[in-house]
């Protein structure tokens, strides 16, 4: 019979979160608007439920207007013919001088459809089969009004286009072929496609509204540009961009900038990111999928000598990224990117990006929808906390999985892949790369795995698992917290590293266990590390080195198995613990052909 030489443990514990959960900008409008006149339409058809009152306006949503009322405007290539005086005419220039609504079919080659109306009104302009081009500005330039509706016709197939330069006509800096300087709200059951050679597609510079209908939008910038916000619900969008597919800024005021997507469908293709917001981005349902910075394969290699080894602050990518380039000098290519929190609730999202699929510079949170991410870099990453309680989160390749100072896995279903750390808990500089932490702890004889070391006092990061489903696939360290590491809950497998460089577990200072199912395989070596205190039973062994699919069987002192997993990589040492294990019994552990019994701990 083969005995396993048992592997030590160490270190402590430490919780940090994010508290600043989504809150509702008071600023934004309610549903309380009646100010924003009903049109009646000659369709029966029902306005949609609205998704978020906060967000959406009733009109915001209807597709409504009355023909029998309405202006006409008919563009015939070089001349434009209108019924009222409200629409001013001169040239290819159509301007529309009061609140109305104003049904525009027919082709203008070379002009552009101004709105200049009071600061009060709110007009609906109506495209019926309009395609209107400007060669030097915007082919829609909404100058002076409270809020505008563009509303495609049921069936109707709509284009605005710019042909490849921007000439001043005024003060504002026009460089979209649709450009707005008031709020703008698309709806409607047609399809608008707008192209725009050398700017953006579509600037709001107030909130930009879509809620029906189906958006083509090739760029060499931004696709959507807005200051204050971007809302979508229902529409289609179709995103072909040069920069951001979908981005919104504002620099002086915070709260503003963010975007919200309720439901619909996002198809982006973006050489930079796919979403950027200055302020937070909020997803409670639709379909996204995006494809940003020419996707993963995209990515710049991450390579270094140090690989795994010593480490400041517990991220082997630290040591080489003075030879990289930085943010400052290269172009962004995330996925979703907020500087504030960025929030999943529901929906299915789809990402594969060259650098992180979800980033955010504040906290992230995930609490429904299906998440299929493959990154260049971190398939989602936060910097203060992330946290996930429900959803389905499928990581086919990244960097590392999931980074953040402090991880918080409460529920949901996670399936990584990484090529360094599975969860990677990042904490401040330090010293547990030289006298401290994993790196400086092993100093035991052969047989004892290393004895204990200096601690970090500096390593302020924490990993917690609590509930939910946890697959990690690392050729890193599997869980690495620079700090902390507690499990009470979940059922966590972690498979790798396979070098001897890296671990199963890594944390600075405690790895507690106190609840849940956690089975561990990877490299042995001078890096191992078990938990170092429990509350439930804790098996740990060095097996010596283990083809990947040999068969891992725990069972108790009555034959009874309690664990029964093949790893799909191959391994050198196994760390069992569960309900049914508990600290001082003895237990069997076979491993393919061989066995042995060993007291939980």
């Amino acid at each position: 019979m083969k005995r396993f030489l048992p592997l030590f443990l160490v270190f402590l514990l430490l919780l940090s979160g994010c508290t600043s959960d989504f809150e509702p900008d008071e600023s934004l409008p309610q549903t309380a608007q009646a100010s924003e006149s009903t049109q009646v339409s000659e369709s029966t058809q029902a306005a949609p439920q609205n998704p978020n009152n906060e967000m959406f306006t009733d009109r915001d949503l209807r597709n409504e207007y009355d023909l029998s009322k309405a202006v006409k405007i008919e563009l015939n290539k070089t001349s434009v013919r209108a019924d009222s005086e409200s629409v001013k005419i001169s040239g290819s220039t159509v301007t529309i001088t009061e609140e109305a609504t104003y049904v525009v079919s027919g082709e203008l080659e070379n002009g552009s459809l101004v709105v200049n109306a009071p600061q009060s009104g709110k007009l609906q302009i109506v495209l019926n089969g309009a395609n209107i081009h400007s060669e030097t500005s915007a082919a829609l330039y909404i100058l002076q009004a409270d809020k505008v509706f563009v509303t495609l016709a049921q069936g109707s197939e709509n284009t605005l286009s710019n042909g490849g330069s921007f000439t001043a006509i005024d003060e504002n800096n026009i460089d979209s072929a649709l450009f707005s300087k008031q709020d703008l709200t698309l709806n409607g059951e047609g399809s608008l496609t707008v192209t725009s050679p050398v700017g953006h597609g579509i600037v709001c510079k107030d909130d930009l509204v879509i809620t029906d209908g189906v958006y083509t939008v090739n760029c060499a910038s931004h696709c959507l540009d807005a200051n204050d916000s971007v809302r979508v619900a229902n529409a289609s969008l179709i995103l072909n961009s040069g920069k951001d597919a979908i981005h919104c800024e504002n620099s002086d005021d915070t709260s503003k900038g963010f975007v919200y997507i309720a439901d619909g469908s996002i198809k982006a293709e973006a050489q930079g990111d796919g979403i950027s917001s200055s302020a937070y981005t909020l997803i409670e349902g639709g379909e996204i999928d995006i494809l940003a910075g020419g996707g993963s394969e995209n990515a710049q290699q991450k390579q270094s000598e140090f690989f795994g080894g010593f480490m400041s602050g517990g991220r082997p990518h630290d040591m080489y990224e003075e030879t990289e380039s930085t943010e400052e000098d290269s172009a962004s290519m995330k996925g979703i990117k907020a500087a504030g929190n960025l929030t999943v609730s529901a929906g299915s999202i789809t990402v594969n990006s060259a650098d992180d699929s979800l980033h955010s510079d504040a906290c992230v949170s995930i609490s429904g929808g299906e998440l299929f991410l493959t990154s260049g870099d971190d398939a989602i990453h936060g910097e203060e906390t992330l946290t996930v309680t429900d959803g389905t989160i499928d990581i086919s390749e990244s960097y590392e999985g999931l980074e953040a100072l402090n991880i918080d896995i409460q529920g949901g279903d996670i399936k990584l892949k990484a090529t360094d750390d599975g969860l990677n808990a990042a904490g401040g500089v330090d010293e547990s790369g030289y006298t401290g932490g994993r790196d400086g702890m092993f100093g035991g004889g052969p047989g004892e795995m290393g004895g204990k070391g200096g601690m970090s006092a500096n390593s302020n990061g924490s990993i917690k698992i609590s509930g939910g489903t946890l697959y990690i696939n690392s050729s890193g360290d599997g869980l690495d917290a620079n700090g902390t590491l507690e499990i009470s809950g979940g059922y966590t497998t972690v498979t790798g590293p396979t070098q001897g460089d890296t671990a199963t577990l890594d944390y600075d200072k405690t790895g507690v266990i106190t609840g849940g199912t956690f089975i561990g395989t990877g490299a042995s070596g001078g890096m191992a590390q078990s938990f170092s205190t429990s509350e439930q039973g804790v098996v740990a062994v060095n097996t010596g080195h283990q083809s990947a699919e040999t068969e891992i069987i725990l069972k108790d002192s009555q034959g009874n198995t309690l664990i029964s997993h093949k790893p799909e990589l191959d391994f050198a040492v196994v760390i069992l613990s569960s309900p049914e294990v508990v600290k001082g019994e003895i237990y069997s552990l076979t491993v393919g052909s061989e066995s042995g019994e060993f007291e939980a701990y």
